[in-house]
């Protein structure tokens, strides 16, 4: 019997106290909801802001979902991204070894926006 596969995308970001400050991740989700109704997606925060990482993994594998890809709202590639995010999707896959972790480059690092960013910048 084949299972079939239930994707998931978390948007993980630092965190601030300031509550706007995560309106544009949140946009970002909402944003990828209208365009793939299909996968379920959910924000999560390195700290100072709800829900952690673990949390949203827990949400999503109560609700049976296989794979769960994993992009860092990051524009430069620190700490964050570089050490405690590794350390992080490490202790998710031994927690949860029915899903398939897939963890993306920080959002920074990909062509598309950089190329994005200078075209605003000019604009």
């Amino acid at each position: 019997m084949q299972f079939e596969t239930v994707r998931a995308t978390i948007l993980f970001s630092h965190g601030s106290r300031d509550p706007l400050w995560r309106q544009p991740i949140e946009a970002v989700a909402s944003h990828i909801r209208g365009i793939a109704p299909e996968v379920h997606v959910r924000c999560a925060y390195l700290e100072l802001t709800d829900p952690d990482l673990p949390t949203s993994v827990a949400e999503l594998a109560a609700l049976g979902v296989t794979a769960i890809t994993i992009v860092p709202m990051f524009l430069g590639v620190g700490r964050h991204a570089r050490e405690d995010l590794p350390l992080l999707i490490t202790g998710l896959r031994a927690s949860h070894p029915q899903i398939a972790f897939d963890l993306k480059p920080a959002i920074g690092e990909d062509a598309q926006m950089i190329e994005l960013m200078a075209r605003i910048a000019l604009s």
